[in-house]
Order: C-alpha cells, then sequence, then structure tokens
C-alpha cells in the first residue's frame, strides 16, 4: 500500500505541471534561458567597467593609492570571472531540468518536489536577481555637515585709526571678550575632506578697560569724546555686544578610513586653518564706572547712550589642532561713530568647538 501511494504521488507531481505546459512553450523558455546566457558575459563586463572606472576616479582624487587601487581592480576582476562562470552554469543547470523533465518543471513554480520513503525534497529553481553595480552606493561616503558648540574667549582692544595697538588707551590684560555660538561645518568636495565650508552665528561681548582715569562721555556738540574724570576711577569700561554671523573656509588634512563599505573622515588631532570673515548687528553698548566719594563706593551704569555702528563686520581666522584654535578677529567698522577718535575693535584668543 505504501509503495502504491508513493508512485501515485510522483505521477501526479509530473504529469499535472505538463497539462498546463505544452511541448511549444518549454521550448520557448528553453530559448529565452540561452539567450540570457549569451547577455551573462556583457552585464559582467558592463559591471566591471563601471567598478574600475570608480577606482580610478578614487585615485585621481587622492583618496586611495596606487597600490590600494591595483589591489581593488584585481579584486573586482576575479569577482566578475567567478560570476560570469557562476551565472552561466546556474543557467545550464535549468535548461537540462527543463529537458530531462520535458518542461514539466515551470519556472514559474520555482521548486521541484520529489518524495522517497514519506520524505519530501525539494529543489530550488527559482530565476536569479541580478542588480548591477552602482558606483554611487559603495562605498558609503560620511555625511557632509557636522555641527559644534563654540566657546571663546581671551584679551580684547583697539586701534586708533592711522595708529597701531601701541597708540591704544586701553588696558592690555584686562581689556577681554567672550564668545558663545553654534558652528556647522560642510564638506565642499563630495569624495574630499581637504576644504570645508564654516558657518554658525555666535554672540560676542568685548570689554575695553581705560587706562589712567579716562571714561567717555558727550560735548555740547553731542559728540563721544574721552576725558579725565574728577576723582580717582577704581573701573572705567566700555563694553560691546554683538550678534554675527561668521563665515569661513577651512583647510587642513584629514584622517581617511576606508573599508569596502564605508569611508569616513576626522579632523581629529589634525592641522586646521580658518580664513574668512563675518557680519551681524550690535546689540547694545554701555559703559560702567566705578569709583569712590567720602569712602562711599559708586557704581555707574550707562546703556546705549553712545552713538555706536549698528553693523558690524570684519575679518576673522583661526589656527589650531583638532577642537582647540587660535582664534583672531578684526573689525572693519569703528567702534563709535560720532566721536574725536575713530577706533576698530581687534581681539585674540582662545576658540574651542565642543
Amino acid at each position: 500500500m505504501k509503495s502504491i501511494s508513493r508512485y501515485f504521488l510522483l505521477a501526479l507531481l509530473f504529469i499535472a505541471p505538463q497539462q498546463g505546459w505544452s511541448q511549444e512553450d518549454y521550448q520557448q523558455e528553453i530559448k529565452q534561458l540561452k539567450e540570457q546566457r549569451e547577455l551573462v558575459e556583457t552585464e559582467e563586463r558592463d559591471a566591471l567597467k563601471n567598478e574600475l572606472e570608480a577606482i580610478n576616479q578614487q585615485l585621481e582624487e587622492g583618496e586611495i593609492t596606487a597600490e590600494e587601487a591595483k589591489t581593488r581592480k584585481a579584486a573586482v576582476a576575479e569577482k566578475r570571472a567567478l560570476n560570469i562562470e557562476d551565472r552561466k552554469s546556474i543557467i545550464d543547470n535549468k535548461i537540462a531540468l527543463l529537458e530531462r523533465n520535458k518542461g514539466a518543471v515551470t519556472p514559474e513554480e520555482g521548486d521541484a518536489n520529489i518524495w522517497e520513503d514519506g520524505v519530501e525534497v525539494t529543489v530550488n529553481i527559482g530565476d536569479e536577481t541580478w542588480e548591477p553595480f552602482d558606483s554611487k552606493k559603495y562605498p558609503k561616503y560620511d555625511r557632509r555637515t557636522f555641527s559644534n558648540f563654540i566657546i571663546a574667549f581671551g584679551l580684547n582692544n583697539a586701534i586708533p585709526e592711522g595708529g597701531n595697538l601701541n597708540d591704544s588707551p586701553y588696558s592690555a590684560w584686562r581689556s577681554r571678550y567672550f564668545e558663545l555660538g553654534w558652528a556647522w561645518r560642510t564638506r565642499v568636495f563630495s569624495h574630499s575632506n581637504f576644504m570645508r565650508f564654516h558657518y554658525g552665528f555666535s554672540f560676542t561681548f568685548n570689554g575695553l578697560r581705560n587706562n589712567s582715569n579716562l571714561y567717555y562721555t558727550t560735548d555740547e556738540n553731542n559728540q563721544v569724546v574721552r576725558e579725565v574724570f574728577p576723582v580717582n576711577l577704581d573701573k572705567s569700561k566700555l563694553r560691546t555686544d554683538n550678534f554675527i554671523i561668521p563665515l569661513h573656509l577651512e583647510f587642513g588634512p584629514t584622517k581617511k578610513t576606508v573599508t569596502e563599505t564605508r569611508v569616513r573622515y576626522s579632523i581629529k588631532r589634525q592641522l586646521r586653518i580658518g580664513l574668512g570673515g563675518y557680519g551681524g548687528v550690535n546689540m547694545g553698548t554701555r559703559q560702567k564706572l566705578k569709583y569712590r566719594v567720602d569712602g562711599n563706593r559708586i557704581k555707574e551704569k550707562s546703556a546705549n547712550i553712545f552713538d555706536s555702528n549698528q553693523f558690524v563686520y570684519g575679518l576673522s581666522g583661526w589656527i589650531g589642532v583638532g577642537c582647540v584654535q587660535f582664534n583672531v578677529r578684526y573689525d572693519l567698522q569703528t567702534i563709535l561713530k560720532n566721536t574725536e577718535v575713530l577706533e576698530k575693535n581687534i581681539l585674540f584668543g582662545v576658540r574651542f568647538e565642543i
């Protein structure tokens, strides 16, 4: 009874499909498979050509060495040769299976099922999925834009028009600045990180401490002048608060990591040079005085009583290693407009990207 059942099932397996698969149908399928076989070598050679062009482009842009390019070319050539051999073998096996069973096993069904001693054995003959090589997918490059919190501080001063820092009336060590901001850097070239576009926004607070006993006031013509205060000053400070938008190009080497699937860039512990400028607005100018009269301490604060420039702009740059740089900034506009002495702000400090 068991033997009868086994032969009955085998008969159903091979007879039933033949009812919907004519001699003409399976001969047409064999013809199509042979046509596919003839295209295998062309497809693989085209894919190899694309891969070699991608490797040559990386070599020209300096992303890989000549030795690395040679190794990669040999690897992709070997891969494509094996692909040709394997794909042709798969098609040959499909043709042999159809010819042996006279078309009884259809490609649409995908599996040929055979029963032996009550155990079903499945042979997969489904169509192969072929995806052409896409040089834009591999390797996957690092994202182009990163962002960091910016904090900077250092020495602030002013250069009189027609003079230099030696002519400055401000204290060299007690005049300081502080900056807080956010910055983005974007790789200019898609496959190189040597040049980056640096941009963002910052709030800057620039303080100028007068030497001697000088302070700012206005005369009868409403012009800002610097005069000697009638009593000894403990502190005489002019502060300007600005909102600026820095724009720079940053240059420097990059540590590059390349694998088969990705490319990563790192500027950690690498030299960085930034050159550019900035523009923005003045948010306020104020003067702070401290002095004593008859033993009493007096503090005077006056905000926005001077005719300061509303718009600020200038040149700036930095040089450093990794996230720490030495920073320089020079205003091209004067601090105050209607004044007897025109001065332009300059600062030197340390800049951190966190």
